[in-house]
């Protein structure tokens, strides 16, 4: 999964009481590096015609993403529930020579949210095992953006066809995650719900092929 360009995308499912910081700060210290480092392309793509404001990454990992849009000009503030990776991500951002322009907070989502008013809210891959109130972290995500912002959410379709071990996990599709948002209509407009096919390395190191999906919407003025 080193090679997978996402954040919190369980690979063997744990035993139910590691989900929390313990699981994803020992996938984070099994490995010198869990994620490529690059940003998820859907982000890059989606934020690359946005004027730099602050913005705010949720289950950032190891900071990709955040260090992509702080290279862009972006004041970011990073969050995941995992330690391990946070310290990676602020060496990243060092190493990237954006420091400054980062800032990292450890949050197990389900219990604590960053604080703050955000240009730019990402959510991207927050999937995660067993007990998990995604759609009540993601209304908090839309309430974190400020007026004229942008809530970028990305997901997965769907196991990837090579993926064996399938516990129970809820992918819901684009149209069922703005529904789940309780988003008023007048307040906020949808640019984009779409599934999308990438190419994703297997775990023999050979590509295919999976589904994901993205939302976007702006919160109007």
């Amino acid at each position: 999964m080193a090679h997978e360009h996402h954040h919190h995308s369980p690979g063997q499912a744990p035993e139910a009481d590691i989900v929390g910081e313990e699981y994803w700060d020992s996938r984070y210290r099994e490995s010198g590096k869990v994620w490529s480092g690059d940003a998820n392309a859907v982000l890059a793509r989606e934020a690359e015609g946005l004027a730099p404001g602050r913005a705010l990454d949720l289950g950032c990992g190891e900071g990709g993403d955040a260090v992509w849009l702080a290279r862009k000009g972006w004041h970011v503030t990073g969050s995941d529930i995992s330690g391990v990776a946070l310290e990676r991500a602020a060496a990243h951002a060092a190493d990237a020579r954006v420091a400054d322009l980062t800032e990292w907070q450890r949050h197990d989502l389900a219990e604590s949210f960053p604080a703050g008013r955000y240009d730019l809210v990402s959510a991207c891959f927050l999937h995660t095992f067993g007990e998990f109130p995604r759609e009540r972290i993601l209304r908090r995500a839309a309430a974190a953006v400020a007026p004229g912002g942008i809530l970028l959410i990305v997901g997965h379709a769907g196991w990837a066809p090579w993926q064996e071990d399938r516990p129970k996990v809820a992918f819901p599709t684009p149209d069922e995650v703005v529904a789940q948002l309780e988003l008023p209509a007048d307040a906020w407009e949808v640019l984009l719900a779409e599934e999308h096919e990438r190419v994703q390395n297997q775990p023999d190191g050979r590509p295919g092929t999976r589904t994901d999906n993205a939302v976007k919407v702006r919160r109007l003025a």
